[in-house]
């Protein structure tokens, strides 16, 4: 299956997945990665590793006309799963229906507590006990969309929001590849909001 990733930053899960397909534990490649920031971190990640990038910046252009030209990026190379790994930016109903039901979010809470900026400070500051990160399928609401998997991490009496992110990160890098791999292996099912996820039978 042919991914495209959409980032902003470090690009420490679009990474994960890079990996998780170098040491066979995921049957896609990565077809373009696409930036809004030239800036981003995840950028020379791409470069290393030999993948098409594309940098399309945002600053003066609205969202209609960004994601026109990242969806033209996107079937120009082939792309059936787009998966936005730290991407800053909402989505526009075009490019939501240019790629029904074919793009995946990673967020850093187990949704639908905390969507939006900051979650782990979110929870930190509403005194969870269980914080956590969901993949979740893109709607045009905010982290609304129906959930893949989830993954939860203990919060600590003496944790910051560095030592939490962290936690979660580590879940997030593991069942980022796993959500997409169901998804190449046709064992994911979607019943209105409820995803169903079938064992593999590998």
């Amino acid at each position: 299956m042919r991914l495209g990733v959409l980032l902003s930053g470090r690009g420490s899960n679009f990474e994960a997945i890079a990996n998780s397909i170098a040491q066979g534990r995921l049957d896609a490649e990565i077809a373009v990665v696409i930036s809004n920031r030239p800036s981003a971190g995840g950028l020379e990640i791409a470069r290393q590793r030999g993948i098409p990038l594309r940098v399309i910046p945002s600053a003066g252009l609205n969202r209609e006309a960004w994601d026109r030209l990242a969806i033209e990026e996107l079937q120009t190379h082939g792309v059936e799963l787009v998966c936005l790994a730290g991407f800053m930016r909402l989505l526009s109903a075009g490019f939501i229906r240019a790629f029904s039901g074919r793009i995946l979010n990673i967020h850093p809470s187990l949704l639908p507590a905390f969507p939006g900026l900051d979650a782990q400070k979110q929870a930190l500051d509403y005194g969870v006990k269980i914080a956590g990160c969901t993949v979740h399928y893109v709607d045009e609401a905010l982290d609304s969309g129906p959930i893949l998997l989830q993954s939860a991490v203990p919060v600590f009496d003496d944790d910051t929001v560095d030592t939490l992110s962290a936690r979660i990160l580590a879940q997030e890098h593991s069942i980022y590849s796993r959500a997409i791999q169901a998804i190449v292996e046709g064992r994911v099912t979607l019943e209105g909001r409820t995803v169903r996820i079938r064992e593999s039978e590998k």
